[in-house]
């Protein structure tokens, strides 16, 4: 399918990411690294290349260094080509002295720079979700139904249902229902049979709602005239979606592949982990639909009487006589003699130590970069740059739920150690 040069895409930041704290301090929430040597927002933007989708505005205002960074080195394209993928920040402007309010208002607040491209089909995307997509078929979908909008929807389980917009639709596929996250009766409500969707009988009875996955396309010119009708229209969930209900042709695409929210410590931390099974829900290694990085040119990871079971090892890691099980292990990251590693997350660094560094650190009692000897990392985040010492036990053994430790230099959410980015964990602390 050759490129749709009427086809502008728009990747959402996100607001604070409070939920992914203390990951999103220092950085906005399609900046958390993935994977081991990934970042959020590469899954959406390798989406979007390998659907010929090239023309790719991030909108964010919390936290973007990190992020204009990333964008900036990774996504350079030919000359010769009019694709791009530029990071829109929130701006004041006399129209618009406001932060983005909303989903519905950052995509208000920049039309002026959409409008630009003279487009008329608009992608809207969110930039902290896990899955893969071909964008070419929802595309497909939206122009065969001459539709208006049309919504990227999922079949939701009940206990999962009510954190998300549910749609009920016609037997054509166009939506006639949307509720926001509903509660009670409301969610009750909301069931369908989603065996008209291709689900058989017993996946329809463990799956009966409709979710919308946060992921729509717009007839451009609709777009504009729905978010100028209301200008305190925040929303595309509890605003945009059900006002184009109410007089347009709003249609569903059904996705029916892995997709998961990454919107909370847990749901991060589980998604990342499966990443090491033999099997997981989410396929790195699919080479006719890459997810696209930064090339970074790094050593291969040197691993030296180790033993590791079920893990990532990313590129330019030196580990020595150190045990990983079932763990990511990032970038540049350092795993001294002895050390264990288990159902964890070490997002390695973004630098090498010299070893001038290293020895002078020693002498003054600091830990080097990395994890030192005999250390114990057990169900546990580590951010990147962090300091872990020798004969240290990160391990929880007391089933905290959540705790903000002293100093900054830990935190516990939903059972899991968090040690933020370039912390220092002195010899032989106990967590």
């Amino acid at each position: 399918m050759a490129v749709n040069r009427n086809l502008l895409a728009v990747i959402l930041g996100g607001g604070a990411g409070s939920r992914l704290s203390p990951l999103t301090e220092q950085r906005s929430k399609p900046a958390v690294p993935l994977g081991g040597k990934y970042r959020l927002v590469d899954i959406p933007i390798s989406n979007c290349i390998n659907s010929d989708v090239i023309k790719i505005f991030v909108l964010t205002q919390y936290n973007s260094a990190s992020l204009n960074r990333h964008i900036a080195r990774t996504y350079r394209f030919s000359q010769f080509s009019d694709g791009f993928v530029e990071i829109l920040a929130a701006e004041q402007t006399p129209e618009s002295p406001q932060w983005f309010q909303g989903t519905a208002d950052a995509v208000r607040q920049v039309l002026p720079h959409i409008r630009d491209w003279g487009i008329d089909t608009l992608l809207i995307l969110s930039g902290d979700h896990l899955y893969s997509m071909d964008y070419r078929l929802f595309l497909k979908r939206h122009n065969e139904t001459n539709a208006d909008v049309t919504v990227s929807v999922i079949p939701c389980a009940p206990e999962a249902a009510e954190e998300f917009g549910l749609l009920k639709t016609d037997a054509d596929g166009r939506i006639i229902e949307f509720k926001e996250k509903p509660k009670g009766e409301a969610l009750e409500e909301m069931r369908v049979d989603t065996t008209s969707f291709g689900l058989s009988a017993d996946e329809a009875q463990a799956r009966p709602f409709l979710a919308s996955m946060g992921i729509y396309v717009f007839k451009y010119k609709l777009l504009e005239q729905l978010l100028e009708k209301d200008p305190t229209a925040f929303d595309f969930g509890r605003n945009i979606i059900p006002a184009a209900i109410e007089c347009c042709n709003v249609q569903a695409f059904l996705f029916d592949g892995y997709w998961e929210d990454i919107g909370t410590i847990s749901a991060f931390y589980d998604a990342n982990i499966d990443l090491t099974s033999p099997m997981p829900k989410f396929n790195l290694f699919n080479a006719d639909a890459p997810i696209f990085t930064r090339s970074r040119y790094l050593p291969p990871s040197k691993v030296q009487n180790c033993e590791i079971r079920n893990s990532i090892i990313s590129e330019g890691c030196i580990i020595n006589s150190a045990t990983v099980t079932r763990s990511i292990v990032g970038l540049r990251s350092r795993i001294e003699m002895g050390a264990q590693i288990e159902s964890s997350i070490l997002m390695g660094s973004d630098y090498y130590q010299s070893i001038e560094e290293m020895r002078s650190e020693i002498k003054e009692g600091i830990p080097r970069i990395g994890v030192g000897e005999n250390t114990l990392i057990r169900r546990a985040i580590i951010d990147k740059n962090t300091r872990i010492g020798a004969n240290v036990r990160l391990v929880n053994e007391n089933g905290i739920e959540n705790f903000d430790g002293d100093g900054g230099n830990f935190v516990i959410r939903d059972r899991i150690i968090i040690v933020p980015k370039n912390a220092v964990i002195p010899d032989g602390t106990v967590i």
